[in-house]
C-alpha cells in the first residue's frame, strides 16, 4: 500500500508515519527532505546551526515573504522527487511507502496533487476546529515552518500575538477546504486517538476505501 498523509501540522501525521515505518513502511518525510537541501543556509550569523523553523521565523518578520517562497519550492522539489521514485522502475510496485507531508503541501499546485493522488493514497488526518487553540498555542510556543500564503495581516496597535490569534482561524479553514478537496480518505481526530485505534485498524480503514472505490489511490 502506498499512502500519503496530509493534515495541519499537530495532526499526527508523523506520529502515524512513524508508527507505519515501524510496520514495514518506506518513510518519506518531506520535513527532513526539505531540511537537507536547506542546510548550507541553516546558519546564525555567528555560524551556529538553526533549525528550519528558526529560519523560516513568523510572518510578520522581516524576509518572511522571501523565505516562504524558497520553501514552497523546495517542497514542490521534494514532492516531485517522491513522485518520480514512485513511478520509476526503481519505486517497486509491491513495497508499502508512507509519504509524511507537510501541513503545506496543498500549496504545492494541483498538478503535483493530482500526480501525487496517481501514486498513492492521500488520506487525510483530520483535525476538528475545536483544535485551533491548541494548534496556535503549540505554533507560538515551539515554532515549526508554517506558510500563511498572504493570510496574516496586522492592525495598527494589534500586537504579533493577537494578529496571529485572529488570522489563524482563517487559515485552518482555508487549510481544512483545500485537505478535503485532496484527500481520498478522511480518518476523524475521535478515531485517531482512541486507544483501540491502532495500525490495523487506521489500515483497515483505508484498504476499505480502495477497495470501495476502484480508481481511487494505487
Amino acid at each position: 500500500m502506498r499512502l500519503s498523509l496530509i493534515g495541519m501540522a499537530g495532526s499526527g501525521k508523523s506520529y502515524w508515519s512513524r508508527k507505519l515505518e515501524g510496520h514495514g513502511y518506506r518513510r518519506f518525510c518531506c520535513d527532513d527532505m526539505i531540511a537537507e537541501k536547506l542546510a548550507s543556509e541553516l546558519k546564525n550569523p555567528e555560524g551556529t546551526p538553526m533549525s528550519v523553523a528558526e529560519w523560516m521565523g513568523f510572518p510578520y518578520e522581516a524576509g518572511y515573504n522571501e523565505r516562504e517562497s524558497r520553501y514552497l519550492s523546495l517542497e514542490a522539489e521534494v514532492l516531485r522527487e517522491i513522485i518520480e521514485y514512485l513511478g520509476s522502475r526503481e519505486g517497486d510496485p509491491e513495497e508499502s511507502v508512507v509519504v509524511d507531508t507537510t501541513g503545506s503541501v496543498i500549496y504545492t499546485g494541483d498538478e503535483l496533487l493530482k500526480k501525487l493522488s496517481r501514486v498513492t493514497t492521500i488520506v487525510l488526518l483530520e483535525t476538528p476546529s475545536a483544535g485551533q487553540e491548541r494548534l496556535l498555542k503549540a505554533y507560538l510556543e515551539h515554532p515549526h515552518p508554517m506558510l500563511w500564503r498572504g493570510m496574516f495581516s496586522r492592525k495598527p496597535g494589534e500586537s504579533s500575538r493577537d494578529s496571529l490569534a485572529r488570522c489563524y482561524p482563517d487559515l485552518f479553514v482555508s487549510r481544512a477546504r483545500l485537505y478535503r478537496a485532496y484527500a481520498d480518505v478522511t480518518i476523524g481526530h475521535e478515531d485517531l486517538w482512541r486507544k483501540s485505534f491502532g495500525i490495523k485498524e487506521c489500515l483497515g480503514l483505508i484498504d476499505a476505501f480502495i477497495r470501495n472505490s476502484p480508481g481511487q489511490g494505487p
